[in-house]
């Protein structure tokens, strides 16, 4: 063999050995992008909905924000009964509670041995009630998970505004997260007041978070700054149009010490760790219940607003419900959830894509595990991706005929990561012969739900414009809502 023979022989050998080590680099899964979710966190997010119960002294005083100096005998439902507000849970499709176990005027709703400010004190039950032990085995039976909000500003506790306080919390959170079986998450509230000596308590934020993984290492951790998830940033149940699940923590804390609202609203495209959004919301006016609010019980489509601004933009919704004196949910709040799921489940029921056939610009590696086709089945697990370099690529659906739709509904892969920034949808005109922008939009994450006026089409195309690693789309659905 001459040289010239020999030199075209060994590229040859070398471009096929660098095309053979390309092909198995994207047979194989891509690598995870920045920060991801825990399992807990990502179990966590696919629960999606879940119920607030705000519940109290407040609940009897007719006020948000008790002061901790009312006497515990004001609390005295005359009815309660958790198992009503676990079935009202089941029927609106809820998958948990979280309840307010201690809001900022300190009265606990078990029997603390760390205050006198307590159900112990009150007349319900003749001192003798729990009213975490009914919940927490009301959910059980239900096959909800629960969960417990503790405000560690307390109005009532002598030791607040000093050290010796934190001591107290962390007394408090031992019994509550050892007695009452699993916690799927803690809500902490980053409200911090003034104490006895007129100094505002420094909460010990780090020994907080590891007495509850210490009890409760599945416990997901909610504050403005999570470390496991983080407030929205509002309490109106509406998430960024850009929601990233990544945050920047570091010199961050809760309370006056978080990001900016609007960071928290929106995350952080590089945000060092991952901190999903939670929007909480309340069904009434205010968070605890008031008999002058039975009327004002948001109507289903402000609910499905909120539905679309919270679970439609990456976030969980955390929906407000609060039981009344007599101690159970009122009948206007659950007729509402039951007429909201109602709602719900007829916008979902007929995915338009179940029966399209899919196709993508590009798939990896041309491999049948990474096929477009994987956007319509309903396992998060398969998705359609693309090779390691490429980071714009579109996939279209086609219907067998026009279809009219007017929601769209995508996911990501997040166990490997948030990845797309930017993205638009359009629609084929069959009159102009050419494709029609129907909408745009950043961020999708765990779920987006796009609402536009009805449109009918045969085909969608959803270009992926700019993603920060090759994307990952595990659902791609189009439904036609009521109008």
């Amino acid at each position: 063999m001459n040289n010239e023979l020999r030199m075209k022989h060994t590229i040859f050998l070398v471009s096929a050995a660098s095309l053979c080590l390309s092909c198995s680099s994207n047979l194989t899964p891509p690598a995870p992008y920045g920060a991801v979710p825990t399992v807990a966190q990502l179990e966590w997010q696919k629960m999606e909905y879940y119920m607030f119960v705000h519940f109290g002294p407040n609940t009897f005083t007719d006020v948000e924000w008790g002061d901790g100096r009312e006497s515990p005998t004001v609390f005295n439902p005359t009815n309660l009964d958790c198992r009503q507000w676990v079935q009202t849970a089941q029927q609106a499709g809820m998958k948990g509670i979280i309840i307010t176990a201690k809001h900022h005027d300190g009265f606990c709703l078990w029997p603390s041995a760390y205050s006198t400010h307590t159900v112990r004190e009150s007349l319900w039950k003749d001192g003798k009630g729990d009213v975490l032990r009914e919940l927490a085995a009301a959910c059980h039976q239900g096959g909800l998970k629960f969960g417990v909000y503790l405000s560690p500003w307390d109005r009532n506790h002598p030791t607040y505004g000093t050290p010796e306080y934190n001591q107290v919390f962390v007394g408090m959170l031992n019994e509550v997260l050892s007695g009452y079986g699993d916690i799927f998450e803690q809500w902490f509230d980053g409200a911090n007041g003034e104490g006895e000596n007129g100094k505002k308590q420094v909460y010990d934020w780090p020994l907080f978070n590891q007495t509850v993984y210490n009890h409760q290492p599945q416990a997901v951790i909610f504050s403005d700054v999570g470390p496991d998830c983080r407030w929205i940033g509002n309490e109106a149940g509406s998430a960024g149009e850009s929601n990233w699940s990544r945050l920047h923590i570091k010199g961050f804390g809760p309370g006056h010490a978080a990001p900016p609202s609007d960071t928290l609203n929106a995350g952080n495209v590089f945000g060092k760790a991952w901190v999903p959004g939670e929007a909480d919301v309340s069904i009434r006016p205010g968070w605890f219940y008031s008999a002058a609010t039975d009327d004002k019980v948001k109507s289903v489509q402000e609910l499905m607003d909120i539905y679309y601004t919270s679970v439609g933009r990456n976030s969980n919704l955390l929906l407000n419900v609060p039981p009344n004196r007599v101690g159970r949910i009122h009948p206007a709040d659950s007729a509402r959830l039951v007429e909201f799921r109602a709602a719900r489940e007829s916008l979902f029921a007929n995915n338009l894509v179940k029966a399209a056939t899919v196709t993508a610009s590009a798939v990896r590696a041309n491999a049948p595990q990474y096929a477009a086709a994987n956007v319509q089945d309903d396992d998060f697990d398969t998705y359609w991706t693309v090779n390691n370099a490429t980071t714009q690529a579109s996939i279209e659906v086609q219907f067998a005929e026009g279809q009219a739709f007017n929601r769209l509904l995508l996911q990501e892969y997040i166990p490997l990561g948030q990845r797309v920034a930017k993205f638009n949808v359009e629609v084929w005109d069959n009159t102009a012969g050419a494709w029609k922008l129907l909408t745009e939009a950043t961020t999708i994450g765990y779920k987006r739900i796009l609402c536009f006026p009805t449109i009918t089409a045969e085909r969608i195309r959803i270009n992926i414009l700019h993603s920060l690693a090759c994307p990952l789309l595990s659902t791609v659905s189009a439904y036609k809502a009521s109008e």
